[in-house]
């Protein structure tokens, strides 16, 4: 499975839909920030699923390798079924950041392209400087969140595929060592998610108190 999201592009469209409401805008731009904003919070949910399930992708992982488990099917079938989940999370937050991502573009070159007075440009402008300067650790936020992910994604899945052609005590030992390291890279992963929702919640703090 391939992600194509742009993590980003989260700066690039907060900043447009911040800029928005601190300055005003028509009912065709509040409507497209409106659409935006959705997408975005929905990439926040996204995420925020995302550490449950790779808590909960772990913890049957590490069931399923610990020496002398009682039940390997049961503890199998419960993996695959948390496998299934992350696979499906990851697909659908880069559905929901593709959307954020063109909805953005749509609005910024809708804002770019509506002022001809000189007074209010210049305001749009220090209105936009002034949020980058608040929103500019927002791309080292999420950087290495795509390969991180893909790459978890990439081992669980493999792990799993494995296992069900080989689910048996030697089967298991053999691919325990993968399976410890996948764990740890999902804790990577989560520590790689933290620092983007942190930075969600810094965005929706300073427009509701600006609005």
């Amino acid at each position: 499975m391939k992600l194509e999201f742009r993590p980003s592009s989260i700066l690039h469209t907060v900043v447009l839909v911040t800029i928005l409401f601190l300055s005003g805008c028509a009912t065709t731009g509040r409507e497209r920030a409106t659409e935006t904003t959705t997408s975005m919070r929905a990439v926040e949910k996204d995420y925020q699923q995302a550490l449950v399930q790779i808590d909960a992708t772990n913890a049957s992982l590490e069931d399923l390798v610990k020496p002398q488990q009682d039940d390997t099917k049961k503890a199998f079938d419960a993996y695959t079924k948390d496998v299934t989940k992350m696979e499906k999370l990851g697909e659908q937050l880069a559905m929901h950041t593709e959307k954020m991502t063109t909805q953005g573009d749509a609005y910024l070159a809708e804002w770019e392209n509506s002022y001809t007075n000189p007074e209010i440009q210049a305001l749009s402008e220090q209105r936009r400087i002034e949020v980058r300067e608040i929103y500019a650790r927002i791309p080292e936020a999420s950087v290495g969140i795509k390969g991180a992910l893909q790459s978890y994604l990439t081992d669980i899945k493999e792990i799993q595929q494995y296992l069900s052609n080989d689910l048996t005590p030697r089967g298991i030992d053999a691919i325990r060592p993968v399976a410890r390291k996948a764990v740890v890279d999902g804790d990577n992963l989560k520590e790689t998610i933290k620092p983007v929702l942190s930075a969600f919640a810094r965005i929706r703090a300073t427009t509701a108190a600006k609005e």
